[in-house]
């Protein structure tokens, strides 16, 4: 019998560009079969980043940014399918993750943007999408939703692990070899310094790492900023740019720090944050597995693993997936759980009253 498929879709806090991948979720651990990565355009990078702020025509201008989401979308899963040579009738479904705009779990909602009836319509395949919103209404957080994923494919009863997802925002998972799993934001990873970045060398991100390397990060500004009430609140809880965005950063800057070395501040205020939230609240832990683009920042890496020891330190690939696509991957198994009728919170991550089927349907 043949297997049924999933597309998973993703587009992070970073903006870079959707994530696709085309995976088998029933031999167990996931089989991914293929794989396609668009970038966004300047413009629509530009248009998102605007509309996680208040301003003029926001709700005209988010429903054309969520249609021009749609077409990349699904110009991305044309791509998948034509370079796996899948016909779109093996893929049960589309689980898209959206491209989160507002994140108010405190007021009651959370917002991604990208018009999954369009998506249906333009690929000819079921979505699920708005995955967030339900654990929201049951009172949760309705972040992060990836520990779930994480426990079924990092989780080893042998040993305490952290997977840790180094997106734009910075998440992790406790895994114990038993007992509940947990997780929560732990505050900025790579989106600070890919804006820093963009701002003093007109590029995307610091390559590597390299140029937060090769400055000296400024200890009183690093204090301020940890400062940060987020930082010390107690889980369950979310972030995103709603509190971690250019006009809090400069808030804590005086105005005449060298800009490398406000890189390198933002580099170690990742890695502390995070070596932070491991000892407080994973203590035991073993292992350490990241996912996310974060993983490709070298000088990051290194020192996360210093603060971090004696746990060791690995990379997402060493478990079989590509650091970049593990949370594309989580929403298409999370597609799955919705589609098979199973939850896809974790209460004892999220905050939720309960477990949860999470997601809306939209039919091909």
């Amino acid at each position: 019998m043949t297997s049924e498929l999933y597309v998973g879709l993703m587009s992070g806090t970073s903006l870079d560009g959707v994530d696709a991948v085309l995976a088998d979720f029933d031999a167990g651990q996931p089989r991914m079969i293929g794989v396609a990565q668009l970038p966004f355009d300047a413009a629509l990078r530009r248009e998102l980043l605007a509309l996680n702020s208040p301003g003029e025509n926001e709700i005209d201008r988010a429903a054309l940014a969520g249609n021009a989401l749609a077409r990349k979308y699904a110009a991305a899963v044309a791509e998948l399918l034509a370079g796996s040579k899948t016909p779109a009738s093996r893929v049960r479904a589309i689980g898209c993750h959206g491209q989160t705009v507002r994140h108010q779990p405190g007021r009651g909602y959370t917002t991604q943007i990208g018009n999954a009836a369009l998506l249906a319509e333009l690929t000819g395949i079921r979505v699920v999408a708005d995955f967030r919103s339900r654990d929201v209404a049951a009172g949760g957080q309705g972040a992060p939703l990836v520990p779930a994923f994480h426990a079924a494919v990092f989780a080893d009863g042998a040993e305490d692990r952290v997977a840790i997802n180094l997106g734009g925002i910075a998440n992790l998972s406790f895994l114990p070899g038993s007992g509940a799993v947990t997780g929560f934001d732990s505050g900025p990873g790579n989106w600070l310094l890919d804006l820093w970045a963009s701002r003093h060398l007109g590029a995307t991100h610091d390559a590597g790492g390299n140029w937060a390397a090769a400055g000296q990060a400024i200890p009183a500004l690093l204090e301020r900023i940890l400062e940060e009430p987020y930082f010390s609140a107690p889980p369950p809880k979310s972030t995103g740019r709603d509190l971690f965005n250019e006009g809090w950063l400069r808030e804590k800057l005086r105005g005449d720090e060298d800009p490398q070395a406000v890189q390198a501040t933002l580099l170690e205020l990742t890695a502390r944050s995070l070596a932070n939230a491991v000892a407080r609240h994973c203590a035991g832990a073993r292992r350490l597995i990241v996912c996310g683009g974060g993983a490709r920042n070298g000088a990051l890496m290194r020192r996360l693993a210093q603060l971090a020891a004696p746990a060791a330190l690995e990379t997402s690939d060493r478990h079989g997936i590509d650091p970049q696509l593990v949370e594309a991957m989580a929403f298409g198994w999370l597609a799955k759980r919705t589609l098979d009728g199973q939850p896809g919170n974790l209460p004892s991550v999220t905050g939720a009253r309960g477990t949860r089927v999470l997601g809306a349907i939209f039919p091909a």
